[in-house]
């Protein structure tokens, strides 16, 4: 009988210890509870060269929010596809294993379609018509509408990606000129949109290996702002550059939701408003460069083409209409209407 009580009381003990190493544990592993001073490291993945204004703004923000939390955040950023490539970006950010990245607007759309809307060719008039987009309510309700689909991944900045063009190895001044043409675009079907419109064999290809691509002659062509021709050199594989100017590109900067929502109120303060700062000067720096590029490669042998938009224009326009309403037709119809 005294054997079987002091067993009783043996594991009595036990379990009191165990009870009290688990309570630790449990405390000091819950964010709720972790010490403000903890140095918390985060993965920023994105697809861009480390020559592109999106990956020097995303290095300045990432020093800048580690500054202003007085090095309590450390952001690591990835470029060039080290992290994956744009598909696994988004699945990353969504299980927690990436904590931002830039993503296109229509691989959001993927998630909630009416984000695609920025992306339908020729949707917006001009860079004053996307500016005000990105300023806009409309804007806003959508990127809500994107953070409850994917439950809880925060758009915190747009950014300007540029005016879409053509390269090619021969000359295209009208939509006829691209019947049959291989294109390639991205793994994204809105894409499609435009080559089909005007008669070309849309191709997806990941961006990463676009060049490879057109040195090889898998694809005749592909589509891109005249910054992200000159990184990736396309410039060397293509000997035309059409301005069709067929989309606006906007980037969008997103944050997981296990993160966004580990931080405090004045922690979410300083990343909102950091990097809504970087997206304004990638949107700067990028219109800048824009400018600038079209003597830079004519300097290097490549011969540019000014088109007439409004002929690629009315090809595109109908296309609209057949998804619509798939993306939202209210929405649709109040983007057109923003001045």
């Amino acid at each position: 009988m005294k054997d079987k009580l002091a067993l009783f009381n043996l594991c009595k003990s036990l379990n009191k210890n165990l009870f009290k190493l688990l309570f630790v544990t449990l405390l000091f592993s819950n964010p709720l509870f972790a010490d403000d001073n903890t140095v918390k490291r985060l993965t920023w993945g994105h697809v861009y060269e480390t020559s592109e204004p999106l990956h020097k703004w995303a290095v300045w923000a990432a020093q800048e929010i580690k500054k202003q939390t007085q090095g309590r955040y450390q952001i690591q950023v990835f470029p060039t596809s080290i992290m994956g490539k744009e598909a696994e970006l988004n699945q990353s950010l969504s299980l927690g294993t990436i904590d931002i990245i830039y993503t296109g607007t229509s691989f959001a759309g993927q998630n909630y379609p009416p984000m695609t809307l920025s992306e339908l060719p020729y949707i917006f008039r001009d860079y004053q018509h996307w500016q005000n987009f990105n300023n806009s309510a409309l804007f806003e309700e959508m990127s809500l509408g994107y953070k409850k689909a994917t439950k809880g991944n925060q758009i915190v900045a747009n950014n300007y990606y540029g005016q879409r063009h053509l390269t090619a190895n021969k000359p295209i001044k009208t939509p006829d000129d691209m019947a049959n043409l291989k294109l390639r675009v991205p793994n994204a079907s809105i894409y499609k949109m435009f080559p089909l419109a005007v008669g070309a064999n849309p191709s997806p290809i990941a961006f990463s290996e676009v060049y490879l691509a057109l040195q090889q002659g898998v694809v005749d062509a592909q589509e891109n702002p005249l910054p992200t021709i000159k990184a990736k050199k396309f410039y060397e594989v293509q000997k035309y550059i059409s301005l069709t100017g067929h989309l606006q590109g906007s980037i969008l900067t997103v944050l997981s939701d296990r993160l966004w929502s580990s931080l405090n109120t004045q922690d979410k303060i300083i990343f909102n408003q950091v990097l809504k700062e970087a997206a304004q000067g990638v949107s700067s720096d990028t219109r800048a460069s824009e400018s600038a590029l079209l003597d830079w490669f004519k300097a290097q042998g490549v011969t540019v083409l000014t088109v007439d938009r409004s002929l690629f224009r009315a090809k595109t326009l109908p296309r609209h209409m057949e998804i619509k309403q798939s993306l939202g037709a209210e929405f649709y119809d109040r983007l057109q209407n923003i001045q």
